[in-house]
């Protein structure tokens, strides 16, 4: 396996295509049921929107695909403009999406980025980034045996239930984006009603609050990790995709300290 490493995080393009994503969730659920859906997403900083995505799913009921496009308006020196790609296949069942490819294609002024993830059964079997990232003395490495039961940071988001009520928030997710595995504590905070007409979808939606515990390939002095690791103001709003036993998110939101990070499900078609 070849060892690779990422640039200091910034909200910059691939951080939003993963933000604005679908954020395996190992519960017991129904029959996996095949179901299509395209949605789009708004994501803002502060209060400014920074980028807009389009995402589309196919599930054919034994397997999947995802497909995100990113197009970054960019927000001075805090998020660089450009386009970002995502590509995601995997397979489905009852209990989950569990990714099995995920590509990363990044386009900014600073040049183009190639991440490339390749998992078995829930364990990475290669990743690389092109062009390599160097090396830095504060690096927390990525241990072979953390790349194990883990998902990608696509598939990870979109979660299976038996029922659509609280007991969807009841899990772990271990998640390695090929930069940085980290693990995310889903707990149950609200059932609600989505209402707005200036959002994709109107109905029932659950209420998750995250903690986020990075493992390794993250930076020992990076500001927003920390942040991160103390935040208690990570949250994500789930909507069903019709009766398929499918959550994605409606609304996300991340207290930082350059303002609120949001990603908010503007547009939204199911077929099943």
């Amino acid at each position: 396996m070849k060892a690779v490493w990422r640039r200091h995080f910034r909200p910059r393009t691939w951080g939003a295509a993963l933000l604005g994503g679908f954020m395996l969730a190992g519960m017991p659920a129904a029959d996996a049921a095949e179901v299509d859906a395209t949605a789009k997403y708004v994501v803002s900083l502060a209060g400014n929107i920074v980028a807009q995505l389009d995402v589309g799913l196919d599930n054919g009921g034994a397997d999947y695909d995802v497909d995100i496009e990113a197009h970054v308006a960019g927000l001075g020196q805090l998020v660089a403009r450009g386009t970002a790609s995502v590509k995601v296949t995997g397979a489905t069942s009852g209990s989950g999406y569990s990714g099995e490819s995920f590509s990363l294609t990044t386009r900014t002024d600073q040049g183009t980025t190639q991440v490339n993830v390749a998992y078995s059964h829930s364990n990475v079997t290669s990743f690389t980034i092109d062009p390599p990232l160097p090396p830095r003395y504060d690096l927390v490495p990525i241990e072979r045996s953390q790349l194990t039961g883990v998902n990608d940071g696509i598939s990870a988001f979109i979660l299976k239930n038996a029922s659509f009520d609280r007991s969807l928030c009841n899990r772990r997710l271990h998640v390695f984006t090929g930069f940085e595995r980290f693990d995310l504590n889903l707990s149950f905070a609200a059932e609600e009603t989505a209402t707005s007409t200036r959002t994709g979808y109107q109905g029932p939606v659950v209420l998750c609050q995250i903690d986020y515990t990075p493992i390794s390939g993250h930076y020992e002095t990076s500001e927003i990790t920390n942040y991160l690791a103390q935040s208690d103001r990570i949250l994500i709003w789930y909507a069903p995709l019709g009766t398929s036993g499918t959550a994605i998110p409606y609304r996300v939101l991340i207290g930082t300290a350059m303002g609120d990070l949001s990603v908010v499900l503007t547009s939204l078609s199911v077929t099943q």
